[in-house]
């Protein structure tokens, strides 16, 4: 749990590797609810780098002056992404 929003993080280490290495971070609203987009990478072990960017979309609900993830949508690829893009451009131009 974290108590500000630049504290909140999809970041994740185990054994020393950080296994989900964030790249960037959008907050896409604040409040009592707060939403963030994140980009990042996970760590494969076999390959021994970073894989492809992937995106993933996280709900935290404040409550005693902490943020606690309450849902979470991954977006795993590109290609995955342009077409939630392409559709939400459709959609809003309407």
């Amino acid at each position: 749990m974290s108590e500000t929003i630049d504290d909140l993080t999809v970041s994740y280490e185990d054994g020393g590797v950080e296994v989900t290495k964030e790249l960037d971070k959008k907050v896409l609203s604040k409040g009592a609810w707060t939403t963030i987009l994140y980009r990042y990478q996970d760590w494969d072990n076999g390959k021994q780098c970073y894989g492809p960017d992937k995106y993933t979309i996280r709900r935290y609900q404040k409550r005693n002056n902490q943020y606690m993830q309450k849902s979470k949508f991954n977006i795993s690829s590109k290609d995955q992404a342009q077409k939630i893009i392409d559709t939400l451009l459709e959609w809003v131009s309407e």
